[in-house]
């Protein structure tokens, strides 16, 4: 199996990809797309052009190596769709089960903004995300599993037990809890590593953040990017999968 979290930036998705490696059912891919898109050989950012790309990392070999492991076993990827987009072919697309992600423009952009304050409208990430969800649904005649950030935080286990109902996978309710330490697995961006992972090194599960950012009105720019993401994020929200009861995920 070849399972994809396609999410938008900031949207508790690493801790989601967390839960998903306490499984210990699915070899586990931190963003393997958008380190080539920034870093490799064929990089399509030139934001860190001044990092030099390793031998032989490039889309080609990153797909190659992926296509053949989720031959072998289960795979999971947690990515965002602006990485990769350019090279998704129908036989790409055919290898993957397809999941998403989606959170609060607002909060996607002052998250990354706070990190990245130039950030792009592609690096926002929802308006490949909800190409690519349209892509899926007209392929398959049906509108991939989409979760809600929101959902995922006020109630992970059912949230999770819901999405894991969706693509036919067991629910393993001790994955939701872990110990709080290095989280090295799933960082690589970079001089800027460190910060992006802070709440998560810190985290023993999926929690609402405690993070608080200026409004996004006092950035005219920022402010327009959520904005233009607001009726994408709107649309995908209203196919987000119900949380499981409680009762039903005991």
């Amino acid at each position: 199996m070849f399972l994809t979290l396609w999410a938008t930036p900031r949207s508790t998705s690493t801790a989601f990809e967390w839960m998903m490696r306490q499984r210990g059912d699915f070899a586990c891919h931190h963003e393997p797309w958008n380190e080539l898109y920034y870093y490799g050989e064929d990089r399509v950012s030139q934001r860190d052009a001044h990092v030099e790309a390793r031998d032989g990392h490039n889309y080609a070999a990153v797909w190659k190596s992926l296509s053949d492991e989720s031959r072998a076993g289960h795979v999971f990827v947690k990515d965002f769709v602006y990485s990769v987009e350019h090279t998704l072919t129908d036989d790409h697309l055919d290898e993957i089960t397809h999941t998403f992600l989606i959170r609060d423009p607002e909060r996607v952009v002052q998250g990354l903004a706070k990190h990245w304050p130039d950030c792009t409208w592609d690096e926002v990430g929802f308006e490949s995300l909800h190409r690519l969800f349209h892509r899926i649904a007209e392929r398959d005649g049906k509108p991939p599993s989409v979760m809600y950030s929101g959902d995922l935080l006020d109630d992970p286990a059912g949230t999770a037990a819901a999405y894991c109902d969706a693509v036919g996978i067991p629910f393993v309710a001790d994955a939701l809890e872990w110990e709080a330490g290095d989280r090295s697995d799933v960082s690589w961006y970079g001089e800027g590593t460190g910060p992006w992972h802070d709440n998560l090194r810190a985290s023993t599960g999926i929690k609402p953040p405690k993070t608080t950012y200026p409004p996004l009105e006092e950035t005219p720019r920022l402010f327009e990017l959520c904005q233009r993401a607001q009726p994408l994020f709107d649309e995908m929200r209203e196919y987000a999968l119900v949380p499981k009861p409680q009762k039903a995920v005991q």
